[in-house]
């Protein structure tokens, strides 16, 4: 299934219910208000702590259904894809960066990447080598992800991100620990991929945005 489009209507977190008249809830740009994110989009989610920034890609990216209102991929209601179809979306249509970056601790970074792309068979060795040197992390590729800085490991799960196909790329607080050099870099390698396959970029950030040049900056 490709995703030409992603819409948010009258979406709001289930924790959230009930509070519909708090003044922050009344000034989101997102919540409760009828948002599309359109392929090719550069999109920055900002946010505070607590607002339910990795929620909102969580219901995107259908781990989540706790929430009021609809989300749609194109004209299909998330609700109503079946396992099958969402194991076909995560495989080509919607890459995600999660905040907590879910990284095997014992494995290499190198074979964190591998094993993405084993299953994707998106990527050559050389296009991840070069992933590799191009966000300084080379000389890393054989030290286990849990004796890797968190900046370290951010961009280690950046390039595992970017080992698939996808119309959506979702990154959760994508540079938080990197300083303004290495984001600079690493956007330049998520603007290079996701221009190479007319991909939108929807990026969360509470604080330490992605360098991209976007379209869109809304508040959540």
């Amino acid at each position: 299934m490709k995703v030409s489009s992603i819409s948010l209507h009258q979406v709001l977190p289930g924790v959230f219910a009930g509070m519909e008249e708090d003044e922050a809830l009344a000034a989101s740009q997102i919540w409760l208000q009828e948002v599309t994110f359109s392929r090719g989009c550069r999109t920055l989610v900002s946010a505070e702590s607590g607002t339910g920034k990795s929620s909102l890609l969580s219901f995107i990216y259908g781990r989540r259904t706790d929430y009021m209102g609809t989300v749609t991929l194109g004209d299909t209601d998330a609700r109503q894809i079946r396992i099958n179809g969402w194991c076909d979306i995560r495989r080509n249509s919607l890459a995600l960066l999660p905040q907590e970056l879910a990284l095997f601790p014992e494995l290499t970074a190198m074979e964190n990447v591998e094993i993405k792309n084993r299953l994707t068979d998106a990527r050559t060795g050389s296009w991840i080598r070069q992933a590799f040197e191009m966000l300084e992390i080379d000389n890393r590729a054989d030290v286990p992800a849990g004796r890797m800085s968190v900046g370290q490991q951010q961009r280690v799960a950046i390039v595992r991100a970017l080992c698939q196909p996808f119309d959506f790329l979702l990154l959760d607080e994508p540079v938080s620990h990197l300083d303004s050099r290495n984001n600079g870099i690493v956007a330049q390698l998520v603007e290079q991929e996701a221009s190479a396959c007319g991909a939108g970029v929807i990026v969360t950030s509470v604080g330490n945005h992605l360098a991209l040049e976007y379209n869109e900056v809304l508040k959540l």
